[in-house]
């Protein structure tokens, strides 16, 4: 999700609030109206046109906030990926770092035997992560199967197969907003209806995070046989206004998940990148292989 994506998702919203707002408070006018004695069938007439305005404004609303939905769901699996990727990319190179920078502290302190450069060395060493405990070294690699594949073929010394690499195609993109469109729980009109809804995406949801095009058109094509919506019923006026509150208490809960997912460091770095993270993580690699290059004939210079 780029930020003119979540931009556009919120100002739709935003025009779909001010939208709503305005009709409810001609709604409002209408129904005061009725309360003057002798008022006329036009002033019910309002009402009733001011009230189908505002079903509309929902309606819009609604549709502001699931495509909002949709591009927060798409950052955050990019920013989930990237994360995975991060890590199983540049965590040896960062570790590595921290293991020089300590031993050329030391090499230092030893050098000097100057009090500040041994408490130097010391935060140094502490810095760098110790070495795990036999049930940490195993959390993540055994299940209730036994050892994963990768630890197997560690223990064994044969090649360690690189996770997969997740990252939803197009495609699946694409399907991902066709289901959330038709299917968002937020489109339900009775609470069996919702509960529906929710477990189903909830299966989008996991098809999408794991980039699995198949069973995103398996969903596809369930979604259609399944049963019709039920029609729309023309709502009151408190149900509306009650909705639209609803609507954007949603709207605010999104928008501090999707800032907190784009001030993240994983967030900031992909958004310097949004059309090729791959290419950023060559980019810190590089970066980092100089770094050790350059830190490791340091500490040969001082304990040579």
């Amino acid at each position: 999700m780029t930020n003119s994506y979540a931009e556009n998702a919120q100002d739709g919203r935003d025009g779909a609030d001010a939208t709503g707002a305005a009709d409810a408070a001609d709604s409002r006018g209408a129904a005061d109206a009725t309360d003057v004695p002798g008022a006329s069938d036009a002033d019910g007439a309002a009402e009733a046109a001011a009230t189908a305005r505002l079903a509309v404004a929902v309606r819009a609303a609604e549709q502001a906030l699931i495509e909002f939905e949709i591009a927060v769901e798409t950052f955050r699996v990019e920013v989930e990926n990237f994360s995975r990727l991060h890590h199983q990319r540049l965590g040896p190179m960062y570790a590595r770092l921290d293991e020089l920078d300590a031993q050329i502290a030391e090499a230092v302190a030893a050098r000097s035997g100057d009090p500040e450069d041994v408490r130097k060395a010391q935060e140094a060493r502490a810095a760098v992560l110790p070495m795990p405990e036999v049930e940490e070294l195993f959390h993540g690699w055994m299940g209730s199967d036994g050892l994963f594949p990768e630890a197997q073929a560690m223990l064994t010394e044969q090649p360690v197969q690189p996770p997969q690499k997740v990252r939803p195609s197009e495609e699946a993109r694409r399907a991902y907003r066709d289901l959330v469109r038709k299917a968002h729980p937020d489109l339900a009109r009775d609470e069996a209806e919702r509960l529906r809804r929710d477990e189903f995406i909830a299966r989008v949801n996991a098809a999408y995070a794991a980039g699995d095009e198949a069973t995103l058109g398996a969903l596809t094509r369930e979604w259609e046989a399944g049963p019709a919506p039920a029609e729309e019923r023309l709502s009151a006026s408190e149900e509306l206004y009650a909705r639209l509150e609803w609507l954007a208490e949603r709207k605010e809960m999104l928008a501090a998940v999707a800032s907190e997912l784009e001030e993240s460091a994983i967030g900031a770095m992909i958004k310097m990148a949004p059309q090729d993270p791959d290419r950023l993580l060559d980019e810190i690699a590089e970066k980092l292989l100089a770094d050790v290059a350059e830190r490791e004939a340091h500490l040969s210079q001082l304990v040579g």
